[in-house]
């Protein structure tokens, strides 16, 4: 994902979220020249937020759920990790680049949503 254009991120995302069952919307929540932050709503009323900065190449991809991340991925500090479930203030080690797809599809396989 790293080297993507916002507009390709974006596009990126939407279509991830047009096979899902599980999205209701997508939409753009607020963008700078550099990065852009979508939120996508989810049929249990939770939503995902999503993040990318294309100059620094950050990424971050949270389930928030009153107002709360439960769930989440980022690569901030430069590598990627996991913000679990049982605990989402703690860093869990990916062992690679987590992309959107990934996450997304972990959100539905675990029953998370």
């Amino acid at each position: 994902m790293v080297g993507m254009s916002l507009e390709e991120f974006e596009q990126y995302v939407i279509a991830v979220c047009s096979n899902s069952s599980v999205v209701q919307s997508v939409v753009l929540f607020d963008s700078t020249p550099t990065s852009v932050r979508l939120r996508v709503f989810l049929i249990n009323q939770s939503f995902l937020d999503v993040f990318y900065n294309q100059k620094t190449g950050k990424f971050s991809f949270a389930l928030i759920e009153k107002y709360q991340r439960v769930f989440g991925a980022d690569n901030a500090g430069d590598k990627w990790h996991w913000h679990p479930v049982e605990n989402p203030e703690i860093h869990v080690p990916a062992a690679e680049e987590v992309t959107f797809r990934e996450f997304l599809k972990r959100l539905e396989d675990n029953s998370l949503l």
